[in-house]
């Protein structure tokens, strides 16, 4: 575990997340007090780390067991194209 000033942790916030990605917790202190820590979400190093970023945020869930077979015989949805990317962009809130 490493311990790191505020002011270090906001000038490098880059650099020490990619420690944390790599499984290191950081102590963060404010004049020398301990005030949070950070620790990786997963521990696991051959887990995606995108898949994980969008789960952390709550953006992507991970199916829990395979697809059944049935999955891919059943129709698709009829969603004009123009709809859709509409809904993603609204998604988005991109113009």
């Amino acid at each position: 575990m490493r311990s790191v000033k505020l002011s270090e942790l906001k000038k490098n916030l880059d650099e020490f997340l990619d420690e944390v990605r790599q499984g290191e917790e950081l102590v963060i202190r404010d004049r020398n007090r301990p005030i949070a820590k950070i620790i990786p979400l997963f521990p696991s190093a051959d887990e995606d780390a995108e898949e994980a970023r969008l789960e952390a945020a709550g953006i992507l869930r991970r199916r829990k067991k395979p697809l059944p077979d049935s999955f891919f015989s059943m129709p698709g949805p009829n969603v004009p194209l123009e709809k859709a990317v509409a809904a993603v962009m609204a998604e988005r809130d991109e113009d």
